[in-house]
């Protein structure tokens, strides 16, 4: 099947629009939240979001499998020729708490891999976006990654207690650190060169990386595990070790910090 990147882009830019603008009506109405066994809070407007996003999605690419932290997994996936990947409110503890540290994302993903992608923040109307060979943008402006080569004095996002936990063999040298609840935006700060990279130890799942990975590829940067491994996506476990992204210079000196994290020991949480 021939796919129009740019058309699947756009759709998913209007969908995204849409899904951000419900979330910021639950949060300014109000909302229920509760607590998912093993992962953390979840809300009615995280619900909500993501049925708009299934229903506008599914009615124009009716052929084109889904996979949603907030629907149940069905193997149909499988075997689609094209997935949408979302996560309808990446981030729910800070939408909860009224921070801006959360984010719509969704992908599309076909052979493994992310063609289109947008990562919207309709807190702050930060809305990025990609599709495959043709760049990356935040509100139709080019992004790209920092060069930033080293380690010291990179600005880093992620947990703080991470990067400054005892646990680690060698201290982090001095690198100014950023938190946010949201890895996807997290990652997307790191494409648009306003942070230099991310490290986040603890496992994630499609949903969380599959926009965000495209977008910080096609900012010139990389997205992997602490081993630099690629992401697969659309594979019968959904759930990735860990991510680290950061432009081609800094990534590789991060891939040498992470030498010292052994995910089968007591390690730093993050």
């Amino acid at each position: 099947m021939t796919i129009d990147l740019r058309a699947d882009l756009d759709l998913l830019i209007a969908a995204a629009r849409a899904a951000g603008a419900l979330a910021l009506d639950y949060r300014a109405k109000g909302f229920r939240t509760w607590e998912k066994e093993g992962h953390g809070p979840v809300t009615d407007a995280d619900l909500a979001v993501d049925a708009l996003l299934k229903e506008r999605l599914g009615q124009a690419r009716p052929t084109y499998g889904w996979l949603s932290e907030e629907t149940a997994d069905n193997p149909a996936r499988l075997s689609a020729d094209h997935l949408f990947v979302v996560d309808p409110i990446d981030g729910t503890r800070a939408f909860v708490k009224g921070r801006p540290h959360f984010a719509v994302s969704i992908a599309v993903v076909a052979g493994g891999r992310p063609q289109a992608a947008v990562v919207f923040n309709p807190a702050l109307d930060e809305l990025y976006a990609a599709h495959l060979g043709g760049g990356a943008t935040m509100n139709a402006a080019t992004i790209k990654v920092s060069d930033q080569a080293g380690i010291e004095g990179a600005r880093m996002v992620g947990p703080e207690d991470m990067y400054r936990s005892r646990l680690w063999p060698t201290p982090w040298p001095a690198i100014a650190i950023a938190g946010s609840t949201s890895i996807a935006y997290a990652l997307c700060l790191v494409a648009g060169g306003t942070h230099d990279g991310s490290v986040s130890l603890t496992g994630k799942s499609d949903w969380d990386l599959a926009a965000a990975d495209l977008i910080v590829h096609e900012a010139g940067g990389i997205a992997s595990t602490h081993a630099g491994e690629r992401f697969t996506y659309n594979r019968v476990s959904t759930r990735h070790r860990n991510i680290i992204s950061a432009g081609p210079a800094l990534h590789a000196r991060l891939l040498e910090k992470l030498t010292e994290f052994n995910p089968r020991r007591t390690s730093p949480s993050g």
